[in-house]
């Protein structure tokens, strides 16, 4: 299948010297264990550059190596020497989610959703791709592969706490349907502007975190953190294995070093009773609460509860309840094998945080460094967002991704019902296929439907965007609304572009029962050609993670060709 020519672009340059500029730029350091987060002297940025870079083409053509011996599903198989406190029967859980349906728009014209800043989703599927292998459908959240990228969207200039931006293009993979893309960005702070910090590292040091992708990169983790503390902020570290305890006190952000030995010390080993520690990390950040400041817990776990409370709905009451009292939880997903993402999205969802998954030490950079302002202060909470199409102008649409964010449309404007929280120089992308009045829709029409549409009235007008939120210290909501008019539609910028390619690849790795012919080389290209100024080299990486998918899909084909011609 051939690409729209409005969205194919020729890239600026090959793939490794805009990486290894991206690197250059960033000065992240060539070793996990280093905790500096100083950048590096100028004659070493090429050098670790280069580390980097190298780095990242091993994963790749390693996992490209392993095709053929890797398993088919996105579940590894039990370790020959498994740590002690590890269950076989746990082995890595996802929440299997049915993509959003499609809506008429004479049926069913307002669409509600909560927003959402999660990432973790793009982070874990990258991590399993780099092993070799495709991830499982519940893996893949689309609003989270699209939302790891930072886009160009407007800053507030109207005192709200973030802008917000609207685009509409022709849709890549489908002639007769339109992309609306819609955007919200926050003012960023520096952390030297943030409110005082009461932090809590809640730690799980049981036998599964026993690894190299578990707790050794937890505390390589954490001491990236404790480089960005003040001398206002304070630290409180507990951990839980069989059971709960206080390893550090509630301590100045001042006393780096002894902080950094705390984190030195633990060793990891026993069950996982993680509900206690959960209820004692809320105690330890209710001794130290800091009134109008960050009260927060960063939970560290692969999420392999197995003593004390484990069931599911019970962990995210304990959360609701907490948030409450002014506490906020934050999940960092480690560690492989047996990992339970969806323990870890949902709490993280209940407690009024966010969720990120670390698989590797630029990631925790990204997370707890770079973004550290958008990780801990929360500009506007119980974001909703709210679209009401227009039947004159649209037939049809459905929501890309969003599926454990849907709201009732009666939740928009009832401010008990919690939504998503926006930190200081966040994004959140959404995106809408549309069917624009007189196109090829998806749906068959009714025989005895509605045969007319009432265009008296907003005939320019192709949908009404409205975003309601809070500000963080709570009160009465707040209200944005923004008509969307029907020709605002324009070649397509690089940012959608690359948002559609996203989309189109989290399409592909489930069922892509909406994408039609185009293929995962059609997705490449498309990415390929909209990586724009790409910084930090992480839409070159994501290129290069459409090509893996390319080299997996085509392995696993011809395994199974094979098989079926031995059965035959």
């Amino acid at each position: 299948m051939s690409l729209p020519l409005h969205f194919l672009r020729p890239a600026a340059q090959g793939f490794t010297v805009g990486l290894l500029l991206a690197m250059a730029g960033c000065g992240v350091s060539s070793t996990p264990e280093s905790a500096s987060v100083s950048p590096p002297a100028q004659g070493a940025l090429k050098t670790e550059a280069l580390v980097h870079s190298e780095a990242i083409m091993a994963d790749a053509t390693m996992a490209k190596r392993s095709v053929r011996a890797a398993p088919m599903a996105g579940y590894a198989p039990m370790p020959e020497s498994a740590p002690a406190g590890y269950r076989d029967e746990q082995r890595e859980q996802y929440q299997a989610l049915a993509d959003n349906p499609i809506h008429s728009v004479t049926e069913s014209p307002v669409s509600t959703f909560s927003a959402d800043v999660d990432t973790g989703g793009y982070a874990n599927v990258r991590r399993l791709l780099n092993q070799g292998r495709l991830p499982p459908e519940g893996a893949v959240r689309l609003e989270e592969m699209v939302n790891y990228f930072p886009y160009d969207y407007a800053l507030p200039t109207d005192g709200s706490p973030f802008g917000v931006t609207t685009e509409l293009a022709p849709s890549p993979w489908n002639p007769h349907t339109r992309l609306l893309r819609i955007g919200i960005k926050a003012s960023d702070r520096a952390v030297a502007e943030l409110a005082p910090a009461n932090l809590v590292f809640l730690v799980d040091v049981s036998g599964s975190m026993d690894r190299r992708e578990g707790l050794q990169l937890v505390k390589s983790t954490l001491k990236l953190l404790v480089d960005q503390l003040r001398e206002q902020d304070r630290v409180s570290l507990v951990v839980y294995a069989g059971d709960s305890r206080v390893v550090l006190e509630p301590t100045s952000g001042r006393e780096k070093a002894k902080i950094r030995t705390a984190i030195d010390q633990l060793t990891a080993g026993g069950s996982t009773a993680g509900a206690s520690g959960i209820e004692l990390a809320y105690q330890m950040a209710q001794q130290a609460f800091i009134p109008k400041g960050i009260n927060r817990i960063l939970l560290a776990t692969d999420g392999d509860f197995n003593v004390g409370i484990s069931d599911f709905d019970n962990l995210k009451q304990m959360a609701v309840d907490k948030r409450k009292t002014g506490v906020s939880l934050t999940t960092l997903g480690f560690g492989v094998d047996n990992y339970n993402e969806h323990l870890m999205e949902q709490l993280a969802d209940a407690g009024d945080g966010n969720y990120a998954y670390i698989d590797n030490l630029r990631e925790a950079r990204k997370v707890l460094v770079d973004q550290l302002g958008s990780t801990l202060a929360v500009v506007a909470k119980n974001v909703k967002l709210q679209v009401e199409f227009n039947p004159a102008q649209v037939s049809e649409y459905r929501l890309l991704g969003y599926e454990n964010r849907a709201l009732k449309r009666e939740d928009f404007s009832n401010d008990k019902v919690d939504a998503g929280e926006i930190g200081a120089g966040h994004t959140v992308t959404a995106l809408y296929e549309i069917v624009p009045k007189g196109e090829k829709g998806w749906l068959e029409p009714l025989r005895y439907g509605k045969s007319a549409v009432d265009v008296s009235v907003n005939t320019d007008e192709l949908a009404m965007l409205r975003v309601r939120y809070q500000l963080p210290e709570g009160g009465n909501s707040r209200l944005i609304e923004r008509p969307i008019v029907s020709g605002s539609e324009t070649k397509a910028s690089d940012d959608l572009r690359f948002a559609a390619a996203v989309a189109a690849f989290s399409q592909q790795l489930k069922d892509g029962r909406y994408t039609g012919n185009f293929s995962l080389k059609d997705t490449e290209a498309l990415a390929r050609g909209a990586r724009g100024d790409d910084r930090f080299g992480l839409r070159a990486e994501f290129v290069q993670l459409v090509e893996l998918a390319q080299s997996l899909r085509t392995s696993t084909a011809s395994n199974q060709q094979s098989n079926d011609q031995r059965i035959e």
